[in-house]
């Protein structure tokens, strides 16, 4: 494993590490932190493991960026890119242009898709795809003659990208400050996460009340003719993997249809599987007028994402288009066919190895392995759904107090994983995230949690070994 300095020996000034501090501005970095320590260069991939540049092998338990479903080394997916960039290599979706593999992309998510949906528009990120939602909302309603029913709800710890209308979306201060972010018009509600933000005594149920509650309110306060539509993940992934609790969907989704609000499911991490059914949508009761796709939708081999809309909001764009003489927006890569091609395969591939079922087995197999931390000493909380889930860590959990955030813990604990072979996330809250492939064994579930076990023991050792914090 390479971790180098910009001090380094001359004979190391070559190397793939020290030419990486020279050269890469790289994302969600700390720089200084980057120049001092230097990157782990990571060489080759093989299933879910990963190798760095020393050839020490990782389990990659977050498959990336919760993205590379089916692991590191698909063959059918490298032939797939491979044929389709002799037959068309690129070619673009302007103006009424097509090509096969973008059709039948689009035809296999719409067949796919948890309500009935109308079409699909094609971009090269998740956070391609939000920005695209936040231009259509505006732009419907504008067609629609409602122009002053604009502003966007999310929620407190959503993640739905950084450009800068989906950075204004999400909810985390780090993609906010020094940004001039959030721009007008979008809003946050509370963070529907019962273990930390409920009062003493209240049940999941109470509580989904009380955010539905919250949100009527917001909407009532800022106008119902002014609120277009609320952006939710089915699980808040980068906030914290948050479950949401029980009924909340269900009361949210009924203040929405009170003001007319749109309802757009973010499924960039939950889709294709992961939560133990093919939408994230399906798992919490979830009716989409929108929905944005990526990540597993071609397991991360090329970047590729997808928003489908609803027949009502396609007859509004369409009418739009029709007044003005184009729906003026759309990427040079939209629908690339390339991407489109690794797309379609891993689709079939998911369908090929029954998808559902197969996480729903290894995901239990997850979810009984993470409960075993619940006694840990460090550990305020363990959930998740599916093939996902989170720890994290408190100082005290029976009065769910937080550790000194200057202490870095889930940070320090996934730094101690990764010694231990394993690769996790550290999340906000001392939370540390689970997300491996979905091809991932019942051994390799195993494998990876022994590896985390062994680095929270570490870790709590250290802690022992501490000064007590001042009260």
């Amino acid at each position: 494993m390479t971790h180098v300095s910009p001090q380094m020996p001359l004979h190391g000034a070559n190397s793939i590490a020290a030419r990486d501090i020279a050269s890469v501005l790289h994302p969600y970095t700390n720089h200084a932190a980057h120049r001092r320590n230097g990157p782990l260069v990571i060489s080759r991939g093989e299933g879910v493991r990963v190798f760095d540049d020393s050839g020490k092998a990782y389990i990659e338990g977050v498959a990336g960026l919760w993205c590379a479903a089916l692991g590191f080394s698909n063959e059918r997916l490298v032939q797939a890119a491979a044929d389709q960039m002799r037959r068309l290599p690129f070619y673009h979706g302007f103006t009424s242009k097509g090509h096969e593999p973008q059709v039948e992309l689009a035809e296999r998510l719409l067949e796919k898709a948890p309500v009935p949906m109308s079409k699909v528009f094609f971009a090269n990120s998740g956070s391609e795809a939000n920005d695209t939602v936040v231009k259509m909302v505006w732009y419907l309603n504008n067609a629609l003659g409602r122009p002053a029913k604009k502003k966007i709800i999310s929620r407190i710890k959503a993640y739905h990208g950084v450009t800068v209308a989906a950075a204004s979306l999400t909810g985390l201060p780090y993609n906010h400050k020094f940004f001039d972010l959030p721009i007008d018009r979008i809003l946050h509600t509370m963070t529907p996460h019962h273990w930390r933000e409920a009062m003493p005594g209240e049940t999941e149920e109470a509580f989904a009340t009380r955010c539905a509650e919250e949100l009527d309110a917001l909407i009532q306060r800022e106008g119902p003719d002014t609120v277009a539509a609320f952006i939710a993940e089915p699980f808040m992934g980068a906030g914290g993997v948050i479950i949401p609790p029980r009924t909340y969907f269900e009361k949210i989704q009924a203040v929405l249809r009170k003001h007319d609000v749109l309802m757009v499911a973010d499924e960039v991490i939950a889709g294709f599987g992961r939560t133990g059914n093919y939408w994230g949508s399906q798992t919490f009761g979830i009716q989409p007028d929108i929905l944005t796709c990526a990540k597993a939708l071609s397991s991360s081999y090329l970047p590729i994402s997808a928003v489908m809309v609803n027949e009502r909001v396609y007859d509004a764009l369409s009418s739009g288009s029709d007044s003005i003489g184009t729906w003026g927006h759309g990427f040079t890569y939209s629908g690339h066919p390339v991407a489109a091609a690794v797309a379609v395969e891993t689709l079939k591939i998911y369908d090929e190895m029954d998808i559902v079922p197969h996480v729903q087995a290894v995901g239990r197999r997850l979810q009984a392995g993470l409960a075993r931390f619940r006694d840990h000493p460090l550990v305020g909380e363990v959930r998740g759904v599916g093939l996902v889930g989170a720890v994290e860590l408190s100082q005290d959990a029976e009065t769910r107090k937080s550790f000194d955030p200057a202490r870095k813990m889930a940070a320090r604990a996934v730094a101690l994983t990764e010694q231990e072979g394993v690769i996790l996330r550290a999340l906000p809250s001392d939370s540390i995230a689970f997300s491996p492939p979905l091809i991932i064994t019942d051994a390799e579930v195993d494998e990876m949690l022994a590896g985390f076990g062994r680095a929270l023991d570490r870790l709590a050792e250290e802690v022992a070994r501490e000064p007590a914090p001042a009260v």
